[in-house]
């Protein structure tokens, strides 16, 4: 759920090829503004959401090829805020993902299709679970240029894409709580030092 959100970045860097030199160029997210935002549904009363911030990643962006740029993201299974702790509790008993301290959600992408000035579809192998399979996040660049305040090139993003839990052996309650999961990626990355 978390870590397709990140692959994001790199649709952002693609679009925005006046921040790039002619060979790749390195980009961070900025933790302090990036959030990936879930939502289920629980027996068809509510929308239940969850959210993962303050995590890590990286862009290599090829202004030449933008197909060829990549994106990677990697942060842990813990760092998960559900806004009550007994659910949370329950998110990482054996029910569901029975993590370990160390657990890691990541996501590495394979592909990158610009589908408009401001749009791509970035194709991703999620390792969630334990469980790696291919996601499609569907991106959209916010706006690009300098920042007013660290005054180096910057961009913002944002992304979409369902997942279904029992894809991830996290599918305990469905279809009451509904499999599929609604994410939502915002995120910001700055060019690297």
């Amino acid at each position: 759920m978390k870590k397709t959100m990140f692959a994001a970045g790199v649709a952002a860097a693609i679009l925005t090829a006046g921040l790039a030199a002619a060979e790749p160029q390195k980009y961070v997210l900025d933790a302090s503004h990036s959030q990936i935002v879930f939502n289920y549904t629980h027996l068809g009363f509510s929308t239940t959401y969850g959210m993962f911030s303050g995590f890590d990643g990286e862009i290599m962006f090829d202004q030449e090829n933008p197909a060829a740029s990549s994106v990677t993201v990697s942060f842990p299974v813990k760092t998960m805020l559900t806004g009550w702790e007994e659910r949370f509790a329950h998110f990482m008993s054996p029910d569901f993902f029975d993590a370990a301290d160390d657990e890691a959600v990541s996501f590495v992408s394979t592909g990158i299709e610009v589908t408009g000035e401001t749009t791509a579809k970035i194709t991703g192998d999620l390792t969630l679970n334990g469980v790696t399979k291919p996601v499609v996040l569907d991106a959209v660049l916010n706006q690009k240029g300098d920042h007013p305040m660290a005054g180096k090139p910057w961009a913002g993003f944002n992304a979409t894409t369902t997942l279904l839990r029992s894809d991830y052996g996290l599918g305990l309650y469905a279809p009451y709580v509904s499999d599929e999961v609604q994410v939502m990626i915002s995120v910001e990355a700055m060019k690297a030092e």
